[in-house]
């Protein structure tokens, strides 16, 4: 998902531009800190205290002109009228949380307000029009089934999400639908310019939940070497191309504001 994103900067914004740049649940900073090292002016904001702290302590661990480049804020990524100005930032991250929010429209619109005028919203979330896929090939044909009964969201629990065995009460992860996020983004002035599938090969690796906050799935660990350059390079073909994206975990969805 990083090839997509610095594709999107580099088609928006000339060569060598600094960019203020809002990362809205930011987890451990790892995004936010790629992006201070690439020269940006990164405001990172996470509303789990222990989170934040991990995030402060990779940070001291930059030298310091990337650490000058980063602001971590403890907070909501709801309440972002609260500590910034409308039209801050060049570019919104939301990578991810959207998936632990019951109504995600409030706080797409907030983000959208941020932006200054022709700005990047990027949002990442669980692609609810393929909810199937993943129980499916695993052979779970009830859970297929229920995804497929789904009318809107399928919550799960966070063990469900990990695969670690039967579900236990935790936090709840929804999805969105492409058309459904269109039509917010297009409703808040901010209208999607390009989107991408993420996991479409690779979510069926040996990686961490993305509602988690951990970065999108990874190739799985048990494959050779050599095989990993190929699987990333069929991942990133895959992610721009119908019908496949359309079947991923993920969507990378990409508005500008007007």
């Amino acid at each position: 998902m990083t090839r997509q994103l610095d594709e999107q900067l580099r088609a928006r914004y000339s060569l060598g531009r600094r960019l203020r740049v809002l990362d809205v649940g930011t987890g451990r900073g790892a995004g936010a800190l790629r992006l201070a090292r690439l020269g940006h002016h990164v405001t990172g904001v996470e509303n789990d205290p222990v989170v934040v702290a991990a995030a402060r302590a990779n940070l001291a661990a930059e030298p310091e002109g990337v650490r000058e480049r980063v602001r971590l804020v403890h907070g909501d990524g709801r309440d972002t009228g609260v500590h910034f100005l409308p039209g801050s930032f060049d570019v919104v991250l939301c990578h991810g949380l959207l998936m632990r929010v019951e109504e995600p429209d409030p706080l797409v619109a907030g983000l959208a307000r941020m932006l200054a005028p022709g700005g990047l919203l990027s949002l990442l979330v669980r692609n609810g029009d393929a909810l199937a896929m993943r129980p499916g090939l695993a052979g779970d044909w009830a859970g297929a089934l229920a995804a497929l009964d789904a009318t809107a969201l399928l919550p799960r629990s966070r063990s469900e999400a990990d695969g670690e065995g039967p579900a236990e009460p935790g936090p709840r992860c929804r999805a969105d639908r492409l058309a459904v996020l269109t039509a917010t983004l297009d409703g808040i002035a901010a209208p999607l310019h390009a989107w991408y599938g993420v996991g479409v090969f690779t979510d069926f690796a040996d990686a961490d939940d993305p509602a988690s906050g951990a970065a999108p799935p990874s190739p799985p660990s048990s494959y050779p070497a050599a095989d990993v350059p190929g699987l990333l390079d069929v991942e990133e073909r895959a992610g721009r191309t119908d019908p496949y994206r359309g079947v991923a975990a993920l969507l990378h969805l990409c508005g500008v504001r007007g």
